[in-house]
């Protein structure tokens, strides 16, 4: 898919350069998004250009450079020079110029195969290894994306408008469709209170936690636009968003967003059950959330269990204390259960009058509950696949002392099986009749891959032992 080219940073300081004379000599933005928006993405288009979309690494020659380039025209201009005058001169000519473009050639891949070993050694490198290894795993699967998808009955569809029907019929009902639930019959007082306004470093702090090189979404201007203009972009995007607070209405252009199916690498390819959407927002939208979400968690308290999404906290810090649990309880010959739950289909079936409520009951001001709401409203999103962008309705957007959970995973433990199951039995009650469901498929009881490995580790030592005779009922 085409786009502008805002990775190309060293051309940074060009871009501010001509972006301040389409603002009249300073760089000083104007006050609605549109015009903004429009000038930032013409400015764009004229010196940085349209990328193709594709990879550098799909790319045969993305060694290519100027001396390369020069070297190749000298010699196509040799070759017709003795295509049309077959002298010896004309050919000894061509024939030197070949063998220059060709050392050229081995120089240009020597210098950037350097220049790539050398990045890679880089922290910034990081992502262009992680981005290496996927396309080595890509390049070595048989099939890297279909063109054809399976209908609800396992028939394969072929044609362009039937598979354009089927992803329109699978995200509709994915993002639209909402679990059986109690209709809630108490109240909550609202809470009306001023609220102050946005801030400067809000937003430069805002601005500082966006990670570049993130796809960018249908407005087509990434948080790179942003950080490139400095000092400029934080005065402007601090007006626009005290705009957007007061009026509690956002851009309509903040509302689209484009979904891409991602295969999940298992079970069948052509269905769609075994894609998860990853939508491309607005890049300035995400911007916002950021400054509203930091207000929230100053407001909002949640629990300690909880380590999907906070701060100084990830799953790893999950796994290790569940580790550490089970190495207690092993160590002290003791009894631990554990289930893991899943929800079904969580990020896309959360019921929005639960959100609504649960705000208000943590004290969350009646304005901010406003501004949330206006973020989910006519919002529109279309499916990009390798055949066809079609239009859906409204999506949801993705997002004990013993009980760790990581967003919607949850994991529950016990000294006996009885109280595992009984405290499961109260989760999936508590979850259910808010609207959530727990997939049968998913949770389950686990004693450890450890353990496993342990016993299959003693039985392998135990079969070494001389006069051993191995029987499959002693374990």
């Amino acid at each position: 898919m085409e786009c502008l080219a805002w990775k190309k940073e060293e051309r940074c300081e060009e871009f501010r350069q001509k972006l301040r004379q389409a603002l009249g000599g300073q760089v000083v933005l104007p006050d609605d998004w549109e015009t903004t928006a429009e000038v930032i993405r013409v400015t764009g288009r004229k010196v940085l250009g349209v990328s193709s979309g594709r990879r550098k690494e799909d790319k045969e020659t993305w060694w290519w450079n100027e001396e390369v380039q020069d070297s190749v025209q000298r010699k196509r201009l040799a070759k017709k020079k003795w295509d049309m005058d077959r002298t010896e001169e004309n050919r000894q000519e061509y024939k030197e110029l070949q063998h220059r473009v060709k050392r050229e050639v081995s120089k240009a891949k020597q210098k950037a195969y350097e220049e790539l070993y050398t990045r890679l050694d880089t922290r910034e490198g990081e992502k262009d290894l992680y981005r290496l290894a996927r396309q080595r795993d890509r390049d070595g699967k048989d099939v890297q994306q279909v063109r054809v998808i399976k209908d609800r009955d396992g028939r394969v569809l072929t044609s362009e408008e039937s598979v354009q029907r089927r992803w329109k019929e699978y995200f509709e009902e994915l993002m639209n469709e909402e679990n059986e639930r109690e209709k809630r019959v108490e109240g909550v007082n609202s809470v009306e209170q001023k609220v102050d306004k946005i801030r400067k470093d809000e937003v430069r702090k805002a601005l500082k936690k966006m990670k570049s090189g993130k796809a960018v979404g249908p407005d087509d201007i990434p948080v790179e636009v942003w950080k490139c203009l400095g000092e400029a972009a934080v005065e402007f995007l601090t007006s626009l968003f005290n705009r957007v607070l007061e009026s509690e209405r956002m851009p309509e252009e903040w509302r689209r967003s484009v979904l891409v199916p991602i295969f999940k690498n298992k079970g069948d390819m052509q269905s769609c059950n075994n894609y998860r959407g990853i939508k491309l927002m607005s890049h300035t939208m995400d911007l916002w959330e950021r400054v509203v979400e930091a207000r929230l968690r100053k407001v909002v308290e949640i629990c300690e269990q909880q380590y999907g999404f906070m701060p100084r906290k990830s799953t790893t810090d999950a796994i290790f204390a569940l580790r550490i649990l089970m190495e207690k309880y092993r160590n002290g010959q003791r009894e631990l259960h554990c289930v893991f739950v899943d929800l079904e289909k969580a990020y896309d079936r959360v019921p929005r009058e639960e959100l609504w409520y649960c705000m208000r009951k943590s004290g969350v001001a009646e304005k901010y509950v406003r501004v949330v709401q206006d973020m989910y409203e006519r919002s529109r999103t279309v499916v990009r696949c390798a055949v066809v962008m079609d239009k859906l309705s409204e999506e949801v957007r993705q997002e004990s002392p013993w009980t760790m959970m990581f967003a919607d995973d949850i994991v529950i433990c016990s000294e006996s099986r009885e109280q595992v199951e009984e405290n499961l039995e109260r989760w999936r009650f508590a979850l259910e009749r808010r609207g959530m469901k727990v997939s049968r498929i998913q949770s389950n009881g686990e004693c450890g891959k450890e353990v496993k490995k342990r016993v299959q580790a003693g039985l392998f030592t135990l079969r070494l032992t001389p006069g051993y005779l191995p029987s499959k009922h002693r374990f």
